[in-house]
Parts: structure tokens; C-alpha cells; sequence
């Protein structure tokens, strides 16, 4: 266990013992992003450039775990702790429903609060609204520019929620920020960053959580949006929803770019460290409308296989000792709260689940089974040529020429770093049924990432142990938190806005 914890915390820690100013942080989370839709993964189908040169000079994590959907997930990412210990772990919180993240949870940004970090928030919220001392300005960020569910659609800004309420969901700290009203919302989340970074008091470390709206569907009647423009560079997809989805992915790439060049023009770079996380896997195939991909991967977004909780993660910083390099360790979401404290030489609470590692214990069936295939497109198609030039030409690779961590002179290298990123299935038996609800399933995840063998029939003394394990484990669990729709929640009695409505009631 130890040697595990060290392994993270390795990642980012530094020689800050002989600085006087902690780095800055910024976060950025992408919202249902699919294991294959990064270029650095070996898809050659959608260009990430911005997000490949922060990979390719940083350090990817190649096997790392996330929950199977975006409210737990984020919880576990604010608080350090698993999200059966929180009452998170149950599904996602609905816009009209009563209920949060516990308040006596101490959150990352309260924590970096204590160390003389300046918080903002930018983007998606999703951890409860329904009063206001749930929202970010009372959680330890300073300012947030967002919104308080769990989507919206990317041009007007409602969402409808699971009884069809329907309301406009954009705040600037805790008013409604109608102004937004008509722009994109990878955009509006760009600007907003770009210009936190470069109004920020260099005085102070800042804490910059961006997490954004894409790639994650919008509302049923129109799902999946982009601009025009930019969808039409990817005529060369067939499918309508993936070339859609393409040019959603092509706006949160450039985001990352601007946020990286704007870090590089305040002089802040060198002192950063930059993570780049989804939130869970890919919604593809048209799970919740959407076209996300984790080729090879089995399963979806909202599933235990791999598709659903093998992560996009990464990051990048001139403090990581060894860089670049692909990271085959295990990682999970809720270690970041701990790992970033110990890059930033701050005491690690010793009450945190962030040194558990249980994530590739799979048991359990999740949609009957409807959901366990393996879903792409692979984006490997003669057709398609990686460009490593787009890599170095793009916004994030200039920007990082100034720093100590750039892109290696040898674009070779880039390559074969990519390689090393690319999970290959290689031959397998097809013997990777888990029918019925009283089947196991075990999988060697290091030989077979794919999940295609089960193991569970010749190493049944081996499924056993770990059962025991997990019984230990679900002896901690508390009850989920979750609550009815309210229908006072209803967006109609508040001027059609989704807002904190049982301080109004």
C-alpha cells in the first residue's frame, strides 16, 4: 500500500521545499469523455492536439479510474473520500431534488483555502443547489462562473431535468447571468479562464477548477451541439452524432489551449501544475444520446467495466522530476485531493480514502447487461492519419516551448510515447460471459484491458479473497443521500431559472 501511495504522490511532488511560492493548480475536467477520444490513446479519427502536448510532456496515467458517473465521481474528487463513506455514491443529483454533498465535508478548496490560495470555479457544479451554503461560494471557492446541474444545452443554457421541469441554469457567483444567454458554453468557459488567469494577483497561488460542459450530451430534443463551422471540418466522419460530437471535442481541445497560452503570457507556467481528468467514461453508442468512444474498452459511461471507469487523466508540470512518460500505476480520482496537498507541502488528513485501491474489483451488472459490449468507432481506420505536426504547431505546444516541461525535440519520440499509451487487446479466448445476477466476473486488467476472459471459473479461491475484501469493504458503506423531485424545485415558480428554492419556500 505504501509503495502504491508513493507511486502517486510522486507524480506531482517537487522540490517546493526550496520555493517560497506554491504552485498554481488548475484543474480541468471534461465531462463524459470516452478512453479513445484523445489522440494520445492511438484514435486517429478526431485531432486533440492542445491535450496531446500537455501528454506527451507530462506524465499520461495510463490506469486510471474515475466513478461510472459524474456526481460521485466529483465528490470523490472534492473530498478525497469514496463515495459509499459520503452517501454520494448512488446515481447523480437531479436538478429537482433536495439533497448534496454533505456540508460537514471539508473540500479541496477549503483546504487550499488554509494555504492562501485564491479558488475560482468555472463551469459544472452537479454536487447540490437546492440551498445556497450547497453552491460553490460557500464550499471554499471565491468566485464561480457556471452552472449548478448536471447539464445544459450549450446555447440557451436550460436544462430539463427527469420530470421534463425545464429552466435556464447560468450564474455568476450566485445571481443569474442572463448575459450568457445565446454564446457557446465551451466558449463562454474559455473566455472565462483565460481572463481569470490573466487578471489573477500573482501575489497569491491560484486554484483554477474548469469543468466543463463537454463532451457531455445537452438536452433530449437537441443532444449533441456545435458550431457549424467547426463540425464541417470533420465531413470526413460518416456517422452525423460522431462528427457532431467532433467538433464538441475540437472546442474543448482549443479551450485547453487558450488556458495553457494564457498561463504561458502571465508568466505563471513555469510555477503550474496543469490536470486534465474526465469524469467518467464514455457515453457511447448513443448511451444518453451521445457519441463518445472508449474503443477497446468494454462498456459505457454508468457501467463497472472498463469503458465506464478507466479514465482520460494526465498531468503536466516542469516540477514532475521524470517527464515525460506513461504512468502504468494505479491512480484513482479520489487520490487527487491528498496528492495535490503533498505537492503543495500541506499536512494529508489521515481520515481520506485516497490510498484505497478497489476500483478494479468488478462485480455486479449495471442496465441487465445491456450495456456490456465494447463500443467505438476504434477511429484507427485506414482513412485516418495522425498528424503529430498538429501537436507541436497547436497553442498548448507553443506555449509549453518556454517551460521546462516542453514537448520533446524528436516529434519519434511523441510517437513512441503515444504507443505506449495505446492499450492493446492482443489474442484472447472469448469466454468473457458474466450472465445472471449471481455471476462474477475477473478479469487480469494488466494482460487483458479489454475484459474479454473471465477468470473467475479457474481461480475461484482467488474470486473468493477478493469477495471477502469487498464484503469488508461495503461493512463501511453509509445509505445513499438522495431525495424525491421536489415539484416547488420546478423552474416555472422562479422565473424559470433553476435555483436554491428551499431558501425561498
Amino acid at each position: 500500500m505504501f509503495a502504491r501511495w508513493w507511486c502517486v504522490l510522486s507524480l506531482i511532488s517537487s522540490v517546493l521545499g526550496m520555493n517560497q511560492t506554491r504552485p498554481h493548480i488548475i484543474f480541468i475536467l471534461a465531462d463524459d469523455l470516452g478512453w479513445n477520444d484523445v489522440g494520445f490513446h492511438g484514435s486517429d479519427q478526431v485531432p486533440t492536439p492542445n491535450i496531446d502536448a500537455l501528454a506527451y510532456s507530462g506524465v499520461i496515467l495510463n490506469n486510471y479510474y474515475v466513478l461510472p458517473v459524474c456526481t460521485p465521481s466529483r465528490s470523490a474528487l472534492m473530498t478525497g473520500r469514496h463515495p459509499v463513506h459520503t452517501g454520494m455514491q448512488h446515481e447523480v443529483i437531479f436538478a429537482n431534488e433536495p439533497w448534496g454533498l454533505p456540508l460537514e465535508e471539508k473540500l479541496l478548496p477549503q483546504y487550499l483555502q488554509e494555504l492562501g490560495y485564491v479558488n475560482r470555479m468555472v463551469g459544472k457544479w452537479h454536487l447540490g443547489h437546492f440551498r445556497a451554503n450547497y453552491t460553490p461560494l460557500y464550499r471554499g471557492f471565491d468566485s464561480h462562473y457556471g452552472y449548478w446541474g448536471g447539464h445544459q444545452d450549450y446555447y440557451d443554457h436550460t436544462a430539463q431535468d427527469s420530470l421534463r421541469y425545464w429552466g435556464y441554469d447560468m450564474r455568476r457567483d450566485m445571481n443569474v447571468h442572463w448575459a450568457s444567454y445565446g454564446r457557446y458554453t465551451t466558449d463562454l468557459f474559455s473566455e472565462e479562464a483565460v481572463r481569470t488567469i490573466l487578471q489573477h494577483d500573482e501575489a497569491r497561488p491560484l486554484f483554477l477548477y474548469l469543468a466543463h460542459l463537454a463532451t457531455h450530451s445537452a438536452n433530449p430534443y437537441r443532444p449533441l451541439q456545435a458550431p457549424a463551422d467547426v463540425v464541417n471540418k470533420f465531413s470526413y466522419i460518416a456517422d452525423e452524432q460522431r462528427r457532431i460530437f467532433a467538433g464538441m471535442l475540437s472546442k474543448l481541445d482549443q479551450c485547453i489551449g487558450d488556458v495553457v497560452a494564457a498561463l504561458e503570457l502571465r508568466g505563471m507556467l513555469n510555477n503550474s501544475i496543469i490536470i486534465f481528468s474526465t469524469d467518467n467514461g464514455g457515453p457511447a453508442a448513443g448511451f444518453n444520446l451521445n457519441a463518445a468512444s472508449n474503443w477497446p474498452l468494454r462498456g459505457v459511461k454508468d457501467t463497472l467495466w472498463e469503458g465506464g471507469v478507466r479514465g482520460v487523466g494526465l498531468v503536466w508540470s516542469p516540477l514532475i522530476r521524470s517527464a515525460p512518460r506513461v504512468a502504468t500505476h494505479l491512480m484513482h480520482i479520489q487520490d487527487w485531493l491528498p496528492s495535490l496537498l503533498h505537492a503543495v507541502n500541506a499536512t494529508v488528513p489521515s481520515h481520506l480514502d485516497g490510498q484505497d485501491v478497489w476500483t478494479n474489483i468488478l462485480t455486479g451488472r449495471t442496465w441487465d447487461g445491456q450495456w456490456d459490449g465494447w463500443y467505438g468507432p476504434s477511429g484507427r481506420k485506414p482513412g485516418y492519419r495522425y498528424n503529430v505536426t498538429l501537436v507541436y504547431n497547436s497553442v498548448a505546444g507553443k506555449a509549453l516551448v518556454s517551460t521546462g516541461a516542453p514537448l520533446p525535440l524528436n516529434p519519434e519520440d511523441a510517437l513512441r510515447t503515444r504507443a505506449a499509451a495505446n492499450v492493446s487487446c492482443g489474442s484472447h479466448n472469448a469466454n468473457s460471459s458474466c450472465a445472471g445476477p449471481n455471476s462474477v466476473c475477473l478479469f487480469n486488467l494488466m494482460q487483458d484491458p479489454c475484459e474479454l476472459d473471465n477468470l473467475s471459473n479457474k481461480y475461484p479461491l482467488r474470486v473468493a479473497a477478493l469477495q471477502r475484501l469487498l464484503d469488508r469493504y461495503n461493512a463501511t458503506v453509509v445509505p445513499p443521500l438522495n431525495k424525491e423531485a421536489d415539484p416547488r424545485s420546478n423552474p416555472k415558480y422562479w422565473n424559470y431559472t433553476w435555483t436554491n428554492w428551499m431558501d425561498q419556500i
